[in-house]
């Protein structure tokens, strides 16, 4: 409790010194015709969130107290919310309609953030993937939106290590990848219960957290952790895994599924083994119908036809992680400074991109 306690207590100062410095100056005005992107990026050993253009050119930076992991926005991208990385507990927020500066709050004392959070409910609550990690159960951390992110309850997860989520198309079902690992901040991030994991993926109710559909995986794949996730304009939610066991035994690392249907196992050819058993991010583009899937140990990007499964083709970066859709495409980022096709030398961008 006492590691706890002064943690929030460095956050507090951390928040007051980005009320005493204001918030930076743009580099350059944010168009709202032009594309733009939010990420959370490294600079040695400063943290922050930038905001960049389709050309990589850095609009903004809003500093982080942490390393950050992913990034939300409200349905008008006017607000964005970055996520430090599990088991981080703060968060930030931005509201980029009006001239103030960021807010910093954080989940409860027995609880840390899993990196990823979502608005729902026309952007009046945020949704946070949670440890409750005194019970090893996951929870969604609710805070309102409309009174400064305050922490107005919590619905379970129905699933151990909850990570990413996602709303379906017609706003009617909430979804949570659980990646079945237990963890516990005494301890890292290693996985407690790695002989007894059980990933899942869940359907909720967005009006109240009840639990609509549940799909789990069978025994043998145990250990492949559902981890991030996006979903096609038909509401077919695609969902890269990370395998926990043995190399020479990794099932398939792109599943699929949709309401009242057994998943289906994504055949990615060749390019399969590549991945090294790790997807880090999984973008939807709906203008195009593709779906892109990235690995950071593979230094590889892939891409299919999400209607048709069929593998269409791939990209090479070195610790290529960040995707997110750009027109009929996709732009992507490393942890080496690449975005998209600019090189930014000083900074490493983390996991995941966000079309504003």
């Amino acid at each position: 409790m006492a590691g706890d306690l002064s943690r929030r207590t460095l956050l507090r100062g951390f928040g007051a010194a980005l009320a005493a410095i204001g918030l930076p100056a743009a580099v350059t005005a944010e168009s709202a015709g032009d594309p733009l992107f939010a990420t959370a990026i490294m600079e040695g050993e400063r943290f922050a969130m930038a905001i960049l253009d389709r050309d990589g050119v850095l609009l903004r930076r809003i500093a982080l107290p942490g390393r950050g992991h992913d990034v939300t926005a409200d349905p008008d991208g006017g607000r964005i919310v970055a996520f430090a990385r599990r088991p981080g507990v703060f968060a930030v927020a931005v509201d980029r309609r009006a001239d103030r500066q960021p807010s910093v709050f954080h989940c409860p004392p027995d609880r840390h953030f899993y990196g990823h959070g979502l608005f729902i409910d026309k952007g009046r609550l945020l949704v946070a993937t949670e440890n409750d990690y005194g019970n090893g159960h996951g929870v969604l951390g609710l805070y309102d939106a409309t009174d400064g992110f305050r922490r107005i309850g919590e619905w379970p997860s129905h699933g151990v290590g909850p990570h990413d989520l996602a709303l379906s198309p017609d706003g009617r079902s909430l979804i949570v990848a659980n990646g079945g690992m237990e963890t516990h901040p005494d301890f890292g991030r290693q996985i407690l219960n790695l002989a007894f994991m059980e990933p899942s993926l869940v359907f909720l109710d967005p009006a109240d957290g009840s639990l609509k559909e549940r799909h789990t995986l069978p025994p043998q794949w145990s250990r492949l952790s559902t981890r991030h996730m996006d979903v096609a304009a038909d509401g077919r939610v695609f969902v890269g895994c990370q395998w926990q066991g043995e190399a020479n035994d990794c099932p398939p690392l792109l599943l699929s599924f949709a309401r009242g249907e057994d998943r289906r196992e994504h055949d990615l050819g060749e390019l399969a083994a590549r991945l090294n058993g790790y997807v880090g991010s999984v973008s939807a583009n709906r203008r195009s119908g593709l779906i892109a899937i990235t690995s950071p140990r593979g230094d590889i990007a892939i891409f299919m036809e999400a209607a048709s499964g069929k593998v269409v083709g791939s990209r090479a970066g070195v610790d290529l992680c960040g995707v997110a859709p750009l027109a009929n495409d996709f732009v992507t980022s490393t942890g080496t400074g690449r975005f998209g096709t600019s090189d930014l030398a000083s900074i490493a961008f983390d996991n995941h991109i966000l079309a504003l």
